[in-house]
């Protein structure tokens, strides 16, 4: 990946009439019916953009919207890609390297995660306040990273202070429960023994994902401010594991959708 491989996207997109997107918003597991409440005006496959991969994924749609959602221009990432699917760190966040060129001044991350915290139920939502990066690995470590900035890259508070708290907020006026914790990145695809939820749980995790955290490490390198909600589609209980539901996980994340979706709707009203 190089600044000319961005230009080349930024070129093409900007032929599309994809113009001045003030918010980016990056979209999980389970979690595209957000883009129903958009007035979408370019819809492209990923596939069609130069040097962008494609969501490999069937509940990752694997296209980028543009349009109005909230009264502000977003340009919305309906899917992403995971190290699980094959691809580098490089390859994850560029999509956000891409939207941070089209000039977005906020972004907005939503995943599905896994309940480590036992007070917390599925079908709820968390708020991600800090992360363990357990996928080996950074999305900052290539050989011509400082290209992009300062590779060094403060982490202290990877998640936007005063964006969380108008969250919190929000939540707060809307009767919608918001959980706040840490979540954990590791690289799946399978999911967790129960000796690893253990260990998640020992070192202060409180729910547990395959995705995001790249995204923010780049967003913070970039200077973007950013948030991100974990959807909690299961209970990962170690002394009362029991297998792995699919099609529950979907359920729980149809179910929790709308209160995201007017966490983030509401937000964006303010930015």
């Amino acid at each position: 990946m190089t600044q000319e491989h961005i230009q080349e996207s930024l070129q093409f997109l900007h032929k599309q009439g994809i113009k001045t997107p003030e918010i980016g918003i990056v979209l999980g597991t389970g979690l595209g019916k957000l883009v129903d409440e958009i007035d979408i005006q370019r819809v492209i496959k990923y596939t069609d953009i130069p040097h962008f991969v494609d969501a490999t994924l069937e509940s990752h749609a694997g296209k980028l919207i543009f349009g109005t959602f909230a009264n502000k221009p977003v340009v919305v990432m309906n899917g992403r890609f995971h190290l699980y699917e094959g691809y580098n760190f490089n390859e994850i966040t560029y999509g956000v390297r891409v939207m941070e060129a089209l000039g977005i001044q906020q972004l907005l991350i939503s995943n599905a995660a896994g309940a480590i915290n036992l007070n917390f139920n599925k079908g709820e939502l968390m708020l991600i306040e800090d992360h363990i990066n357990l996928q080996g690995g950074s999305p900052l470590a290539f050989k011509n990273a400082k290209e992009f900035g300062n590779i060094f890259v403060d982490m202290s508070t990877p998640y936007h202070k005063d964006l969380n708290d108008q969250l919190q907020t929000i939540a707060k006026e809307n009767n919608i429960k918001l959980n706040k914790g840490v979540y954990a990145a590791v690289v799946g695809p399978q999911l967790e023994t129960k000796a690893e939820y253990k260990y998640l749980k020992i070192i202060g995790t409180d729910a547990v994902g395959m995705s995001t955290v790249p995204e923010v490490i780049v967003a913070n390198q970039l200077k973007l401010p950013c948030i991100a909600i974990s959807v909690l589609t299961d209970e990962c209980d170690p002394n009362n594991l029991k297998p792995i539901n699919i099609p529950e996980i979907f359920e729980m994340a149809a179910k929790a959708e709308p209160q995201l979706i007017t966490l983030y709707k509401e937000l964006i009203k303010t930015l």
